[in-house]
């Protein structure tokens, strides 16, 4: 039997009347459990499409548990994208009318009598990669699952509450509830992200862990309710997804104190590398690392200057492709390792933009991170435009002249001056909470 599985359903038992959901009322571990049971979903594979709500990871553990392959929709991918990741699938949904032509199946079609919930031998999930064109690749995930499932155990003296903002059909929502879940803690469950909403739950579910982007994590110590809200509950606030501006991480640790980490992984590698607040302590060189790679992985920077992994938390393979097994696999990001190991990311491979006559190759999210040290700039992104940078930036009283003037005194080089900075009130993100800049260029 999948040893996730088992841990799973000992969890809902073990629970009993404790608070598991916390999302328009309260969900005991054993009320989840009663609704596992009625879940009756049908399918070779099904098609997880639903907001955040506690019935999205049950539906889930409802089709792996009758064995079926379980596909996460994301909830950020393009319609076209979508449908084509699902096609032949069963999908579950709460939006039926996005799904024109498939077999789609609402919540209270999958209501029935309460049946066994006998664990098969493996669980199967796909998620699918972020592609913006053609068909997207369906990534296939299985022994990572066993994995959280000897990582997350219950720690009885002190059960946490956890906040979930990130969508459950994306592989950082899916592993939190779930991990919660494992640990026999509660969820508080946001359905998308507002950082008002965010300090408001902090101090009125006295939450102790929670995971954010660096978007998400700005908005939060800009918001103005920020210096009235009790924080002393947070224990563990982690940070991923995209490279972390060190001004940035300094300040949520000035904010929140020494519990903040940060975390990388790619949906095909989850867990790649993590680093401590205790290891920033008295190091404010590392506030640009994402840190030591975890055990279990391995990784090496290419002759392009790569990053590359291989090891316990990567995918079992694309579908329809070959098993990875103990091959190395690209990430796409750029990165550099210091003397003792720390990982530092530069920027993604497809957003270094080759600029000028002489066609200086130039890292984004550097130019990025040097804007944002200007102390008008709250946030900034910075794309190619041709063979020259554009940047869009939330600032107050600043002009483009003096942004400009700032990033040539940063870097002392032309070509990492923007050629065009325009003010905006926010920056786009897409449902996962990065900075969308598809959006930004178009």
């Amino acid at each position: 039997m999948s040893f996730f599985l088992t841990k799973v359903l000992a969890a809902l038992e073990d629970g009993g009347d404790r608070p598991l959901f916390i999302h328009d009322g309260v969900t005991t571990y054993h009320q989840a459990r009663d609704r596992l049971r009625r879940l009756n979903t049908t399918g070779k594979t099904v098609a997880v499409d639903l907001r955040n709500r506690p019935e999205t990871v049950l539906v889930q553990l409802a089709a792996l548990l009758r064995g079926a392959t379980v596909l996460m929709v994301p909830a950020s991918a393009p319609t076209r994208d979508r449908l084509a990741a699902a096609a032949g699938a069963t999908v579950v949904t709460d939006r039926p009318h996005d799904w024109p032509g498939a077999d789609t199946r609402t919540l209270d079609d999958l209501d029935g009598d309460p049946a066994p919930l006998d664990p098969p031998d493996a669980v199967h999930l796909l998620f699918p990669t972020g592609g913006t064109t053609g068909t997207p690749k369906l990534i296939r995930h299985s022994g990572i699952y066993d994995g959280m499932a000897h990582i997350f155990t219950p720690n009885p003296e002190e059960p946490s509450r956890t906040l979930l903002v990130a969508p459950m059909t994306h592989m950082t929502g899916n592993a939190t509830v779930l991990g919660t879940l494992l640990k026999r803690d509660t969820v508080v469950i946001h359905d998308g992200f507002d950082a008002g909403a965010v300090l408001d739950a902090i101090q009125h579910h006295r939450i102790d862990t929670l995971s954010l982007t660096p978007p998400r994590l700005a908005a939060v110590l800009d918001h103005p309710k920020r210096k009235n809200t009790d924080l002393s509950s947070v224990r563990s606030l982690s940070l991923g997804a995209a490279p972390l501006p060190p001004h940035r991480l300094a300040q949520a640790l000035d904010v929140f104190g020494p519990v903040v980490g940060q975390g990388y992984g790619l949906t095909e590698a989850p867990m790649i590398a993590s680093i401590s607040a205790g290891e920033l302590i008295g190091r404010p060189e590392l506030l640009g690392s994402v840190g030591r790679i975890v055990p279990g992985m391995e990784a090496r920077i290419t002759e392009c200057g790569e990053v590359e992994v291989r090891g316990l938390s990567m995918m079992d393979g694309y579908l329809g492709g070959p098993d990875v097994g103990a091959g190395w696999l690209r990430t796409g990001d750029l990165g550099r390792f210091d003397d003792d190991g720390y990982l530092y990311l530069l920027d993604r491979a497809d957003d270094v933009v080759v600029v000028g006559e002489h066609g200086t190759k130039v890292a984004t999210t550097v130019v990025e991170h040097a804007l944002e040290t200007h102390p008008a700039v709250r946030s900034a992104a910075v794309f190619g435009r041709g063979d020259v940078l554009h940047a869009v930036v939330v600032a107050g009283k600043v002009t483009e002249d003096e942004l400009k003037a700032h990033a040539r005194a940063t870097f002392g080089q032309e070509h990492y001056v923007p050629a065009k900075v325009d003010f905006v009130d926010a920056l786009p993100l897409t449902d996962v909470g990065k900075v969308d800049k598809r959006a930004l260029s178009s």
